[in-house]
């Protein structure tokens, strides 16, 4: 029986993306641990046959006596269960975790989950990541990336180097069997759906921009957004928004699948992802998707066949995206959905990513690498 210790940021991040691959591993017969920060939701992993250890992360904190306590704690965990493997998600588990990993010379596959704010707004806290990325993944077993781009990045800044073993999965995946399709609704009324953390980065800004201007031409059309506020600032603009009926702010919702089901249209105006979950489900609903032309973004849509690209940070692009969607007969709008359809059936589908996953574990706990 191997011993696979898995580290993330929150509960949600394994629930949401990767409970599959943890069932798969238990049904495989292998000790599984989760490392992730308080949370009455972890019942759900420990009722599944994980052991849970109690890992607080301040996720977007950036106190550095926080993050030390984080590495010791890591490295506390691995010595005191001697995993087999370690697998790694996100930032902070990525970096801390890795480091742990190397000093106590354990098996470890890092995913790079996205390039997160750090990067995308060139913050002041940049170099210092870089440095302990290029710590944390110079001796890990195997690093995964979810886009070709992200992979380049982390070469071009020195964090990996050409001769790293490496992999690339088409992100988390999707549970084709949960995500069905759905016939696109045949209503006079259109529905654009904002699925996503509400901050800067996931273009928010341009997504309102576009609601208000569109609702000024058009008086068929409803914009929702959907997704916990990860910015404070937006707490009171969306208020406002929704108090003005430009939108419809639904908060954190459980329900997304039904919430696509009803919608025409999901949109994610990011600047950038891993590889875009939330258009992933909405390609596997049956749903023409909009987003932008950059990394971990365009590789879920082809502009025109499946739904629309729009530029980085540009209302007036997302608007018009939008209002070519708006004006496409029912029948196209149904064409495209059932194109988003088959495009998930082909690279979208979970199995394959938890296929590459387990693949990789037994390659390098039985032949390190």
């Amino acid at each position: 029986m191997n011993k696979i210790l898995i580290l993330a940021n929150h509960f949600i991040t394994i629930y949401a993306f990767r409970k599959e691959l943890v069932k798969e591993l238990i049904e495989k017969g292998n000790e599984v641990y989760l490392a992730l920060p308080e949370s009455d939701e972890n019942e759900f992993f420990q009722n599944m046959g994980c052991k849970i250890i109690e890992t607080p992360i301040e996720r977007r904190g950036t106190n550095p006596l926080s993050d030390i306590k984080l590495l010791f704690k890591y490295l506390k965990v691995i010595r005191s269960i001697k995993p087999d493997i370690v697998l790694t998600y996100t930032i902070k588990p990525n970096i801390y975790g890795g480091i742990a990993t190397r000093f106590c010379q354990t098996k470890a596959i890092h995913t790079v989950t996205g390039l997160g704010s750090i990067y995308i707004q060139e913050m002041w806290q940049k170099k210092i990541a870089i440095f302990l990325n290029r710590i944390a993944f110079k001796s890990a077993s195997k690093i995964v990336f979810l886009n070709e781009e992200n992979k380049n990045f982390y070469n071009q800044i020195g964090i990996i180097s050409t001769n790293q073993n490496t992999m690339l999965v088409p992100g988390s995946g999707v549970n084709l069997e949960n995500f069905k399709y759905e016939q696109q609704p045949n209503d006079t009324n259109i529905t654009f759906t904002f699925v996503g953390r509400v901050l800067r980065d996931k273009g928010i800004e341009e997504y309102l921009t576009a609601a208000k201007e569109l609702a000024l031409i058009y008086g068929n059309i409803k914009f929702e957004v959907v997704g916990f506020v990860d910015e404070e600032k937006y707490i009171d603009i969306l208020k406002r928004y929704d108090n003005e009926g430009l939108i419809n702010y639904l908060g954190k919702r459980e329900d997304i699948l039904d919430i696509m089901k009803k919608s025409s249209c999901i949109v994610l105006p990011s600047y950038g992802e891993g590889r875009g979950t939330v258009l992933q489900e909405g390609a596997s609903v049956g749903r023409p998707l909009i987003t932008c032309d950059t990394y971990g973004c365009k590789d879920n849509v082809e502009n025109g066949y499946n739904g629309y690209l729009c530029k980085v940070a540009d209302a007036e692009s997302l608007k018009n995206a939008m209002d070519k969607f708006i004006n496409l007969p029912l029948e196209e709008k149904t064409l495209m959905g059932k194109r988003s359809r088959k495009k998930a059936e082909k690279e979208f589908d979970r199995k394959i990513v938890i296929k590459a996953y387990i693949m990789a574990i037994n390659k390098i706990i039985n032949y390190g690498g």
